[in-house]
């Protein structure tokens, strides 16, 4: 026999749970850490967007929300995105504490000096022309 009563409620809670049908109010939530600015937003379709700038190198994360039907503040304030806002503070701070092994801020980099075709740089034909002008009045 059928349980209409349980098909019913399965039902409503699929539909409840189903997050993509859902629009959520923005909210953008700033605060200082680390030195640094972090941005967290919610956008309109539940995705979170966490963005990290200092010394003005800025990174940018994506997380799905874990609660919906929660408050976002809440979701902040009981770390559910500590995870990913550690990473991508590490990751700031990574490019910051890099260093290339091609430049550096000590090396001068050299001028080149003009190309020259069949002889001194002083013979190099010059693409440059006149502009024409257009007495007119």
């Amino acid at each position: 026999m059928f349980d209409i009563k349980s098909i019913l409620k399965r039902g409503v809670e699929k539909q409840l749970m189903d997050v993509d049908d859902y629009i959520f109010m923005p909210e953008r939530i700033e605060l200082e850490v680390d030195s640094g600015k972090l941005i967290c937003v919610l956008n309109s379709d539940g995705r979170v967007d966490l963005f990290y700038s200092k010394f003005g190198i800025t990174d940018v994360r994506s997380a799905a929300r874990k609660h919906p039907f929660t408050p976002f503040e809440t979701e902040l304030h009981h770390g559910l995105y500590d995870d990913v806002i550690d990473d991508l503070i590490d990751g700031v701070n990574k490019v910051i504490d890099g260093e290339s092994k091609y430049f550096h801020e000590s090396r001068i980099l050299p001028s080149t000096a003009p190309l020259a075709i069949g002889g001194s740089a002083v013979d190099t034909p010059t693409t440059a022309r006149p502009l024409p002008t257009k007495d007119k009045f």
